[in-house]
């Protein structure tokens, strides 16, 4: 219910890690379709860019106006800075203030003084501004650096070469929000370098008890997960997608034409192949590179016919080598029956 700055930044991470969810699972979605030229209904989606960037921009942003107000020379506090974040985002609709408030005649009891309220992708949340300098400004951790340096334990020492009196700079330290922003863009950029897969848990109850299951608390958090408009997305577009050549390969014994070789484009085999399995059209989009499927039973249906498929190829090819071997072993035993028929006669 009282939320710091520790929670401040505990939720701009949040907020980030949101973000790349929207792009990497919503907006890339989308931006596919587009690519491939495939014909569909556009989703509509919030996308939360608005919301990191009142948190972190470099002249504007909340963490700006915070790294400016401790370091910046003479009587410095709390209500100086929410003064200033009053007046720079006075219009922002995802701020507000006490004064905000009051200066758009709207009375809400609920939002104390000396605290603002950001209107976060999961919902609202609000901010009481007390120990916001004193905290970003992080004092305790230079005082630990120097203390740690002059330990004799030199792994403690090597923990902390901000602690050396030599490389003492002039410049101020880096405030505490300004190594979490540099930290999350950090992070940011290793997940834009992967591929990620995403595991959402949901928390049933309060009470952490098995069998039992608050459906309120679980929509709230598939609310705030984000994952109603995953979903919408999903539905509204293809379950599956694979590129021609990777799809013509494990399905192409589904068809007497391109089985087992096929000389034609992987496109065109593609087509093909489908074609010979009576798919609705509806059910089908062919992209510049990938083959497209709408609904998972489509994909359940071609997986069921390969099974059965390479049931039979096994049972082809076990046909096939006992057979070989049977009249392997039998012109065997009859070449050695002559043999030794011929011998005999002989003998005789």
């Amino acid at each position: 219910q009282d939320n710091g700055f520790e929670q401040f930044i505990i939720n701009y991470c949040n907020e980030k890690l949101q973000q790349i969810f929207i792009l990497m699972t919503l907006k890339e979605e989308q931006e596919e379709y587009v690519r491939e030229g495939i014909q569909w209904t556009p989703v509509e989606f919030f996308d939360n860019s608005i919301i990191c960037n009142l948190i972190e921009n470099s002249t504007s942003g909340i963490l700006a106006m915070l790294d400016e107000e401790c370091l910046r020379p003479g009587v410095v506090n709390e209500d100086t800075f929410l003064t200033k974040l009053n007046q720079l985002l006075a219009t922002h609709k995802h701020y507000e203030s006490k004064e905000t408030q009051n200066a758009r005649h709207i009375t809400d009891s609920s939002l104390p003084p000396r605290c603002f309220r950001i209107h976060h992708y999961a919902g609202k949340v609000t901010y009481n501004v007390t120990g916001f300098i004193e905290k970003n400004n992080d004092l305790l951790f230079r005082d630990l650096s120097q203390a740690m340096w002059t330990a004799r334990h030199a792994l403690l020492r090597s923990l902390f070469p901000d602690g050396d009196p030599q490389k003492v700079s002039l410049k101020l330290p880096p405030t505490a929000g300004f190594q979490f922003k540099s930290s999350v863009a950090m992070l940011m950029k290793n997940l834009y370098s992967k591929n990620p897969n995403y595991i959402r848990c949901i928390k049933p109850n309060d009470t952490k008890s098995a069998m039992v299951f608050t459906p309120e608390l679980v929509l709230a958090q598939v609310r705030y997960l984000g994952l109603m408009e995953n979903v919408r997305v999903r539905r509204a577009g293809y379950a599956f997608r694979q590129l021609y050549g990777s799809f013509l390969q494990r399905y192409k014994m589904l068809n007497a034409r391109t089985w087992p070789h096929w000389d034609g484009g992987d496109r065109e085999g593609a087509e093909v192949l489908l074609a010979g399995l009576a798919f609705p059209a509806e059910e089908l989009a062919f992209g510049h590179t990938k083959i497209f499927i709408r609904s998972p039973r489509t994909l359940f249906d071609l997986e069921r016919q390969r099974q059965e498929r390479v049931a039979q190829l096994v049972t082809l090819i076990q046909k096939m080598f006992r057979g070989w071997r049977c009249r392997t072993q039998y012109q065997l035993m009859r070449k050695s029956q002559i043999i030794i028929s011929a011998w005999f006669r002989g003998k005789r």
